[in-house]
Order: structure tokens, then C-alpha cells, then sequence
């Protein structure tokens, strides 16, 4: 297929409201799904992450892995039990959650990152105290809570250009403890640390939807609680409007659930008209830049 490349330059024309609005602003991005386990939407990913990066925005990507964590645990023959749909997370599992998610997942979504010619750096909650932990729930042993938040090393990366990569592993209270935290759980504790300009939580569904299965495209904190407490969502969808909701208590612009299966979905949000999936805020959208 020829591109026109009229079009072209119309369309980076067209974003340069969006390009000022989001020059210097911090937009925290939960990578996971599908795209995760598949090269080329891994590559795209990447390649959007730099040219946020390279347009002034200071982007962070937490990012999960449980399909990946499944699937050394069978291999080594350790079996899960759950509570509550929850899985329980022993020392055994959480030793195993640590090496997947900070061993094999991070450096595979750092490595996609440098190959699309950005510069980005591995971590995980523990590295400089980024993200302390309690139990969540003492029947899930090692699974967290974050309590407190650490998060200048972040700014720093920003500082020197670079793109922080989070695994979602913390430490905790005490010596020698380490916990596994859900990835969105982590996504909105370090985008509410930072005040982020938006957090954006890429999943495998289009949006929230409504009762009649249209997806919404804006919400106010107070139409997702009536929502919920219809039953209009559930699910999985809870724990992700529930983030949601506790990053904008904290501080953080507005968050935005969408489909991360979408080509180039996190551009589409930031520097097109229509944007992408459910937005929940409180405010106002504000395409200027923000005053000096």
C-alpha cells in the first residue's frame, strides 16, 4: 500500500496541539495481554513508547506477566492454589514471579525499546525502595499492597532521557521480603507518586462499557462507582476502575482504560481527536499547554 504523503504530513499537522499539550508531561503506561507474548506488537509497542519519548513526553512502563510466570511454574512442577479467584503467592511462587517478570519480561520489553532506537532502563519496585509493601491479604502470603513510594529515581531516568521499565515486584516492611503486586495495582501507585499528567491502562477489551455493551468514552469517578454498584461492571474490569479511581484521589490528570490489541493505541490516545477507549477523570479535557 502507497501512503500519500499529503496525508502524512496533514495528520502530524493536525497532532501539533496535542504534541505542546503533552511536551513534558509524565504518562504512566500498564503494558500487558497479548501483545506482550507476540514480537511484531511488541516492536510497535516500542517503537510508540520512543516516539513519546522523542516528542517530549516522559513515559513509564510498568508491565505484568502472569501467562509467562504460569508457565514456569508448571514447568517446574509448582502448583497454585487460589482464594477468591487470588493466587496465593508462597516464597516458592514469589521467588519464580521475581525471576520472570525481572529477569525475562522487563529485559525483553527493554531490549524492544533500544532496537526502535530509544534508551531505557530495567527495574523493579525494590530498586532504590521504589515501592514498599504489606500484605494485601495475609491469606495470599506474598502478594502487596504499596504503602510508600519512592519514586525520584524515576525523575532522574526522565532527567538523562531515559525510559523507566517497572516490573511490578516490591519489597517489604521487614528484611529479605519481597512481593508480588498486581501490575495495575503498581501502575496506579507510581503514576499517583508522580502526579502523572494520565495513566494509561492497555487491556485485551475495547473500554468500559455500559449496560448496553457500547463502550464509553468518558466517565466521572461517580458514574464507574454507580456502575459497579449495578453490576454494569464487573468482573475484571473492577480491579482496573478501581485503580483508576485511587490514582486520580492521588493526584494523577485522568486515566484512560483501552485496548492495547489496537495498532499504536497509546498514540491514538494522546495525539488524535478521537483519542482511544474510556477516559475517567474529574476535570475538563485541556488540549493547551499548560501556562508557564
Amino acid at each position: 500500500m502507497t501512503r500519500d504523503p499529503a496525508a502524512t504530513a496533514k495528520t502530524l499537522s493536525e497532532a501539533l496541539p496535542y504534541l505542546q499539550r503533552y511536551a513534558g508531561a509524565i504518562v504512566v503506561v500498564k503494558f500487558g495481554g497479548n501483545a506482550m507474548g507476540d514480537q511484531a506488537a511488541m516492536a510497535e509497542f516500542a517503537r510508540d513508547i520512543v516516539l513519546m519519548r522523542q516528542v517530549g513526553v516522559n513515559p513509564v512502563v510498568v508491565h505484568g506477566g502472569g501467562p509467562m510466570i504460569n508457565d514456569l511454574l508448571a514447568r517446574l512442577g509448582i502448583k497454585s492454589e487460589f482464594v477468591r479467584g487470588k493466587r496465593v503467592t508462597d516464597k516458592a511462587t514469589v521467588e519464580v514471579v521475581e525471576m520472570v517478570l525481572t529477569g525475562l519480561v522487563n529485559k525483553r520489553i527493554v531490549q524492544a525499546i533500544m532496537d526502535e532506537g530509544g534508551r531505557a532502563v530495567g527495574l523493579s519496585g525494590k530498586d532504590d525502595d521504589m515501592m514498599v509493601c504489606e500484605p494485601d491479604d495475609p491469606e495470599l502470603g506474598f502478594v502487596g499492597k504499596p504503602v510508600e513510594m519512592n519514586v525520584q529515581v524515576l525523575r532522574d531516568l526522565f532527567s538523562a532521557g531515559i525510559i523507566p521499565v517497572v516490573a511490578p515486584v516490591a519489597t517489604g516492611m521487614n528484611e529479605n521480603e519481597t512481593f508480588n503486586v498486581n501490575g495495575d495495582t503498581a501502575a496506579g501507585a507510581i503514576a499517583g507518586a508522580l502526579k502523572a499528567d494520565r495513566l494509561l491502562l492497555l487491556t485485551d477489551v475495547a473500554g468500559v462499557k455500559n449496560a448496553a455493551g457500547e463502550v464509553m468514552t468518558q466517565l466521572t469517578p461517580e458514574e464507574v462507582r454507580q456502575m459497579t454498584d449495578e453490576g454494569v461492571i464487573a468482573g475484571g474490569m473492577i480491579p482496573k476502575t478501581e485503580t483508576a479511581l485511587a490514582a486520580l484521589d492521588q493526584g494523577v490528570r485522568a486515566v484512560v482504560i483501552l485496548d492495547g490489541r489496537v495498532p499504536n493505541a497509546c498514540l491514538l490516545e494522546l495525539f488524535t481527536d478521537q483519542g482511544a477507549g474510556s477516559m475517567i477523570r474529574t476535570t475538563e479535557p485541556r488540549v493547551k499547554p499548560r501556562e508557564a
